[in-house]
């Protein structure tokens, strides 16, 4: 596996999204789900949250100019309930975010966001109301994750994190793209295919 795919230090200024159980279709409304790439998907990211009926921009943090081009999200509570949609964290992901720090997460979002290289880590939450309180202190400083030393740095102040040592072990040794694992291991695929039946036709 190329070392260009291992991910384990995280470094920039965050947006703070707060608010517990906001679910896929918060994230990301369902009539956005029509598209057939996700390439737009930043686009609509808390969409209807962020803006009014006539398309309006309201006060949300990622309409605030101080975290414009954050690259980290701070999050609350169970977040990413509801569908299963895989749309949510790709909007995320292509809004610009590699990494999120939050409460808790809906385990299939925390499943979908390993897929796409993105890791959402947990923190308690005494830990991410101060990770908040520091952000919008200082909108424009840099934040760490490591995820050798389960960590996040910001200030003077250097919290813990948890994600299932499944989830960190993958991104530490480049393994979190399935299809990139596959090809990479292409030929022991098709010595494989040549022994199942159902591939030879029953030969």
């Amino acid at each position: 596996m190329s070392t260009t795919l291992k991910r384990h230090f995280f470094s920039g200024t965050a947006v703070p999204i707060e608010g517990d159980d906001l679910d896929t279709d918060r994230i990301i409304p369902a009539r956005f789900l029509k598209e057939i790439t996700f390439e737009n998907m930043g686009n609509y990211l808390f969409h209807d949250v962020r803006f009014d009926s006539q398309g309006k921009p309201g006060t949300h943090p990622l309409n605030d100019p101080a975290f414009k081009d954050a690259s980290l999200m701070v999050v609350g509570n169970n977040f990413g309930c509801g569908s299963s949609r895989e749309h949510a964290p790709q909007a995320i992901m292509r809004y610009g975010i590699q990494a999120i720090i939050g409460e808790s997460f809906a385990e299939i979002f925390a499943g979908n966001c390993k897929a796409i290289g993105m890791p959402a880590v947990s923190a308690t939450p005494h830990d991410i109301r101060l990770l908040y309180q520091y952000i919008y202190d200082n909108p424009r400083k840099k934040i760490d994750l490591n995820l050798t030393t389960k960590t996040v740095h910001f200030g003077d102040h250097t919290i813990a994190i948890d994600l299932p040592e499944s989830r960190r072990s993958v991104f530490l040794e480049g393994t979190w793209n399935a299809l990139e694992l596959l090809k990479s291991n292409e030929k022991r695929v098709q010595e494989t295919a040549k022994k199942l039946p159902y591939m030879t036709g029953f030969a």
